[in-house]
């Protein structure tokens, strides 16, 4: 499997979220429901702020 995990930062909540880099669906953030990453059919476009990248692959 190729692609990364990455932990993001929510820029209106700060919560830390991990998100796979290659996301096929949109993610929210499960506090306040900010979108995260946005599918574009390769790496995932990213909105938060990366804080780690947990899994490099």
């Amino acid at each position: 499997m190729a692609g990364s995990f990455h932990l993001l930062a929510c820029g209106d909540c700060e919560n830390e979220q991990v998100v796979f880099g290659k996301a096929s669906s949109t993610v929210s953030c499960a506090v306040c429901g900010t979108t995260l990453a946005t599918p574009t059919g390769g790496e995932a476009e990213l909105h938060g702020e990366i804080v780690e990248t947990v899994e490099a692959r």
